[in-house]
């Protein structure tokens, strides 16, 4: 398999979300499809509800009428995926599949990504991009989830503190 596997969003009728995902999921162990069809993903938030002032939690759809799968595009996937009861089709001009860029999936937070650090909290960083790039200063806070470090920079004579991406600084060594 030389092309990897990119994200694709697939229309299904709405309130179908579920039965299409776990529906391909069976097809998909069914018929060793795990090599093309690699992740099925129904994207929800949770959102708190005021009704009858009680305060309760609901799961809801964040795009209703819509799945979105992770799966290398050959024509035995896009008939698989096709054919799943309930779903409409691929998003894309006539039913041509059109994959998620890398942000658009960024966004989606469909895909985590892990990010490690090489620095902690107290340690010396050199910032290595954006407009203080060139700066030395000392990490004050580590958010890995939220993929941002705060780190203190002494600027003209003063401590400033500033945010950045955890890839825009790097360990002094």
């Amino acid at each position: 398999m030389s092309e990897e596997a990119k994200w694709y969003v697939v229309h299904t009728y709405s309130g179908y979300e579920n039965k299409v995902a776990s529906n391909l999921e069976k097809t998909v162990e069914n018929r060793q499809l795990q090599d093309l069809i690699q992740e099925i993903c129904v994207p929800t938030e949770t959102v708190t509800e005021i009704k009858d002032n009680k305060r309760r939690e609901v799961e809801r759809k964040i795009f209703p009428g819509y799945v979105i799968v992770k799966m290398v595009l050959t024509d035995e996937s896009w008939y698989v995926v096709r054919n799943i009861r309930g779903c409409t089709g691929f998003v894309g001009p006539s039913s041509k599949p059109i994959p998620l860029t890398d942000e658009e999936v960024a966004r989606l937070g469909v895909e985590t990504k892990q990010v490690e650090v090489s620095y902690e909290v107290g340690d010396s960083v050199r910032i290595v991009d954006g407009p203080l790039e060139g700066f030395v200063g000392t990490v004050e806070e580590l958010d890995t989830d939220k993929n941002c470090v705060r780190v203190t920079v002494s600027m003209f004579g003063r401590e400033t503190p500033v945010e950045l991406e955890l890839d825009q600084a790097e360990p002094v060594e």
